[in-house]
């Protein structure tokens, strides 16, 4: 019988999920199996695969179906079709730790009033979060969860970092800067004395570029800054998402718009970024291989703000001794990569065309005064270690 951990990253229409050995001495092991059940609301389409890559199960659960039904339904296919897999506990990706938790914790009825309280913080996301743990603790009463939060990673950054400029009554009640995206940040903090060996402390940006994007500057591999701020709104262009925003715009469309706060946050988090830009699409894949001069548009602005930021980035760090790209679009648009490149040569960055062509790891050249990297970031493993270790799971294997 093996001890697995069961990863969840549950969203507003799918639940994405891995198994990982409980032991340690899996540590390092790719997931013993993943996959995802897509369509919540609706008819579920729920597909796995092993950790060779060969597809185990493709098939429809009928809907609508609830966070709770889908988490039955992969329930029993881990009870009946796995083979000999003995859950020992979940682990669950939460956007939103606020100023309560600064790292990990299991899960209880008070941990999960506190989530409760963050929801308005990140309102696409932790509701989703929430519904998966509460869902599973009705389903596997005696399964202990573990809540992972993207927030926890930047709380190393100083309180002038993290302080916007309004009065001290409303910073005191927690409007300030969090960032996100820090399951994938502490990720690729964990390896890149791989990669990098002495220089991985040194003056390192990673730029976490998907459907969400953001970008962090770590020095000693620990948050010094980043570009989303109170919410998963701001920074660079998204998928969706607008990213940095002058606030009067809001007023403007309050005002002038009469638009709804409901219609305004749709606006921000589904139909801008992207999307909004090019009217095409909100995949890059779609943009890239499009001859829109839209796409085209929505592209450059999308590689502009990053070289923007990096710059702000390496600002704060006071230079810049290594650029390291990740998420589906950092890992994969090596177009991309070449155009944010060229525009960190001022910074130092000579790209090696056919490294960067080849997917790197490393993709500048020999006499590169800072180096550019692609290193593929695994959240969900990050989510299994912290789970393994705060219930001291595999402690005597």
């Amino acid at each position: 019988m093996t001890s697995a951990i069961l990863v969840l990253n549950a969203g507003s229409s799918s639940i994405k999920f891995s198994l990982y050995d409980a032991g340690q001495s899996a540590r390092e092991r790719p997931a013993l199996y993943s996959g995802a059940l897509e369509g919540l609301g609706h008819t579920i389409h729920f597909t796995a695969k092993d950790q060779s890559g060969a597809r185990l199960i493709d098939r429809h659960v009928e809907g609508p179906a609830t966070h709770r039904q889908a988490l039955s339904a992969l329930l029993a296919w881990i009870k009946d079709e796995t083979g000999a897999i003995e859950l020992a506990a979940a682990g669950h990706r939460v956007v939103h730790g606020g100023e309560t938790f600064d790292g990990p914790v299991i899960v209880s009825a008070k941990v999960i009033k506190e989530l409760e309280r963050l929801a308005p913080l990140a309102p696409q996301h932790q509701p989703h979060n929430l519904a998966a743990i509460t869902a599973l603790a009705n389903l596997h009463a005696q399964l202990p969860q573990v809540a992972c939060f993207d927030t926890s990673f930047h709380r190393t950054q100083s309180e002038i970092v993290t302080t916007f400029a309004l009065p001290r009554a409303l910073t005191a009640s927690g409007v300030k800067r969090y960032g996100f995206h820090g399951l994938s940040y502490e990720y690729i903090a964990s390896v890149l004395p791989r990669h990098l060996g002495p220089k991985a402390d040194g003056r390192v940006v990673v730029a976490h570029l998907g459907h969400g994007a953001s970008m962090c500057a770590m020095a000693h591999r620990r948050s010094v800054a980043t570009t989303m701020g109170f919410s998963a709104l701001d920074g660079l262009v998204m998928g969706s998402r607008c990213g940095a925003l002058d606030p009067g715009v809001i007023l403007y469309l309050l005002d002038a718009r009469a638009m709804s706060s409901a219609a305004i946050s749709k606006l921000l988090y589904e139909e801008s970024g992207l999307l909004g830009v090019s009217g095409i699409s909100d995949d890059m894949r779609d943009l890239l291989a499009s001859s829109d001069p839209r796409a085209k548009e929505a592209i450059a602005l999308f590689v502009y703000r990053i070289a923007r930021e990096l710059g702000s980035l390496a600002a704060a760090l006071g230079g810049l001794d290594a650029l390291v790209f990740t998420g589906g679009i950092g890992e994969h648009a090596v177009e991309i990569r070449r155009r944010v490149c060229a525009d960190a040569a001022w910074l130092g960055i000579a790209l090696d065309e056919a490294a960067n062509q080849a997917g790197g790891p490393c993709i500048t050249r020999k006499d590169s005064r800072a180096s550019a990297w692609v290193i593929a970031t695994d959240e969900d493993l990050m989510i299994a270690r912290h789970t393994r270790a705060l219930l001291k799971l595999g402690a005597r294997t």
